[in-house]
């Protein structure tokens, strides 16, 4: 019996062993990997320090739906991406004359060429701003509900509203007349990579 026991334990010893020289092999399979997947992912993703300086930030808006707005930071600035609904766009033929600058012709944020139009944009789907106020930088919200609203007029057709000192911007960007923002919401440069991807930052090919 007690050799049974004896013959026992030491099966035992020898499975610890195996178990535990596998899972020193399996730690260390999973650090490589580790290894080679960090500079694989490094080339898709800038650095914070590039960021920083200004590197151009590719977008995926394939999950994007008529009528909602995605957030990505560029420059340390936050940039909203809006894809507008026909209603939205049929807006702009109203607040086309109600906005101070309807043309961007403004030169204190230019507008690049390819936005100087009602839209602001290259495809008039897509609106892509940078979401702080000309006034005194601060950060807008959004309001794409259409009529009467606290702080907003009766007449509201959608847009941006800076709670701090009132200011207004229709779906395109554009501030309202008598206004203390004195100047639309910049368009940083973009361009699309594709139907699904867009890079904010540069617009060598728009």
């Amino acid at each position: 019996m007690s050799g049974t026991s004896t013959e026992a334990v030491a099966g035992g010893d020898i499975d610890k062993s195996k178990r535990t020289w596998i899972a020193i092999a399996g730690c260390a399979g999973a650090v490589g990997g580790v290894a080679v997947a960090v500079p694989f992912a490094s080339t898709f993703a800038p650095s914070e320090r590039a960021r920083a300086a200004g590197a151009p930030v590719e977008v995926d808006i394939s999950t994007l739906e008529p009528g909602q707005m995605l957030r990505v930071e560029w420059r340390g600035k936050p940039v909203w991406v809006v894809r507008r609904t026909p209603a939205m766009l049929e807006s702009l033929k109203k607040t086309d004359g109600q906005v101070a600058d309807p043309q961007s012709a403004r030169t204190q944020y230019p507008t690049p060429e390819y936005a100087r139009n009602q839209w602001r944009s290259i495809k008039p789907e897509f609106f892509v701003g940078v979401g702080i106020c000309t006034h005194l930088g601060c950060s807008p919200s959004d309001k794409f509900q259409s009529g009467p609203q606290p702080s907003l007029p009766d007449d509201w057709t959608g847009g941006f509203f800076c709670p701090c000192h009132g200011s207004t911007f229709d779906l395109a960007g554009r501030v309202f007349r008598n206004m203390p923002a004195p100047d639309n919401l910049e368009v940083p440069p973009h361009m699309y990579l594709s139907d699904t991807r867009l890079l904010v930052g540069e617009d060598k090919k728009a």
